[in-house]
């Protein structure tokens, strides 16, 4: 699979480089960033770009001295079924000049990164895709979805009636840095219980709460509530935003959520009950919550609740060592499926047999048995969280059923209780 990236290492891609970026050269990829996603007005973060930068992760693509690709990455955890972690490779801020496209830099930085993530012992590698037909070609799939709504106060009434509550709780609002503190603290405890959610860093956390102000960021201080229950532990937060609009002598605003966190049912009712009764508020947008999330049954009329217009695939994922990553995860039922895998980079290539035992956990090694499934890396990719199930790739012709059942065997198998969601941008 390849050896790890070095900070020296140099690939040459018709007559271009492709190499990493030493710490004297994030002012450079950073402008070469700006201009790769469409923003050369945005003025550069150099402090930030240093303070991300690692040896060999930060990587472009060179015509001579000029940087004109972008492309780095840093580990996470992610949460898979069943609570446990595994260790990812997250790539972002990857640009390509709209005057060297398809001249192979992306795919060379890739490759790079890939073998060294491979290296390093990640199970997978996950990323956000801009455009959809970009990465499947490299054994990405999507394997989280998000899922918005937009709620008309008028129609919906609040919540119903006998919803349970938390005796001896309260809501505060809080500053930017008890927002900071005690978001950090709630997430990283809420993480665990929600497959598909990743680390974040300190450095996450401070640029939410504006404490690293990044130039082209258009920050604007949100309303943030955190909830405590009777003892004074903190079980949930809510960040939102009011645009403050008027139609006439009658209120018409729009409060927006950013982020919504709560461990528990109860906790969830009093926050959402604070969102829903803010005053001059018409509309409700919750830009992004889990697929498996009650809100819309909360309110007293659900059709008052829309699916938002921006709902779509978030986090894809590949896999870079098919075994510890199904070793990881928890399983739906009992049961034995074979799977044949095609991964042009050839990290998941193979036939995988996954045996899960009564109690839901589960085996995977790799086998000579013949498989029930035919599959490429970015279906697999699809699977691995549970949130893509196998009958509707293979009604897709995405995947083939070599033995009849075998789809709607693997769907028990990999289904779990709690669909997949990534809550983080990265």
């Amino acid at each position: 699979m390849g050896n790890t990236i070095d900070d020296t290492s140099v690939d040459t891609v018709n007559g271009l480089q492709v190499r990493a970026v030493s710490v004297e050269e994030v002012e450079a990829w950073n402008r070469a960033l700006n201009f790769g996603f469409l923003r050369p007005h945005a003025g550069v973060a150099p402090e930030l770009r240093r303070m991300q930068w690692e040896p060999g992760r930060m990587q472009a693509g060179f015509d001579g001295g000029r940087q004109i690709a972008t492309f780095r990455s840093f580990d996470v955890e992610l949460t898979v079924p069943g609570g446990a972690v595994v260790r990812a490779d997250a790539i972002t801020n990857v640009t390509v000049s709209a005057t060297h496209r398809r001249r192979g830099l992306l795919s060379a930085m890739m490759r790079r990164d890939l073998a060294s993530a491979a290296e390093r012992g990640c199970a997978v590698a996950v990323l956000m895709a801009a455009e959809y037909n970009i990465y499947g070609r490299f054994g990405f799939g999507p394997a989280t979805w998000g899922c918005g709504w937009d709620i008309d106060l008028g129609r919906t009434r609040g919540l119903r009636e006998g919803l349970p509550g938390v005796p001896g709780g309260r809501i505060d609002f809080v500053t930017l840095a008890e927002h900071r503190e005690l978001g950090a603290e709630l997430y990283d405890h809420w993480r665990l219980t929600q497959p598909g959610a990743i680390t974040r860093d300190e450095i996450w956390w401070q640029r939410r709460t504006n404490e690293i102000r990044v130039p082209g960021d258009d920050f604007k201080e949100p309303f943030t509530a955190v909830h405590r229950d009777a003892d004074g532990e903190v079980t949930g937060l809510v960040v939102y935003r009011v645009e403050n609009k008027w139609d006439g002598a009658f209120p018409d605003s729009a409060l927006t959520v950013e982020e919504f966190i709560a461990l528990d049912l109860p906790t969830a009712v009093e926050l959402w009950r604070l969102v829903l009764s803010v005053d001059w508020v018409r509309k409700v947008t919750v830009e992004n919550l889990s697929p498996d999330d009650p809100l819309p049954l909360l309110l007293q009329d659900p059709r008052a609740a829309t699916p938002h217009g921006e709902n779509s695939d978030s986090m894809w994922l590949r896999l870079l060592d098919v075994e510890a990553a199904f070793n990881a995860r928890a399983y739906g039922a009992p049961g034995r499926v074979v799977l044949e895998v095609e991964d042009r980079l050839g990290y998941a290539s193979g036939r995988f047999a996954i045996e899960v035992g009564e109690d839901g956990t589960g085996r995977c090694t790799r086998t000579t048995d013949d498989a029930d499934l035919s599959l490429g890396a970015s279906e697999l990719g699809s699977l691995y969280l549970g949130s893509e199930t196998a009958p509707r790739l293979a009604a897709a012709a995405l995947l083939t059923e070599l033995r009849p059942g075998a789809a709607a065997a693997a769907d028990l198998l990999l289904r779990a209780p709690l669909q997949a969601w990534t809550p983080t941008e990265f």
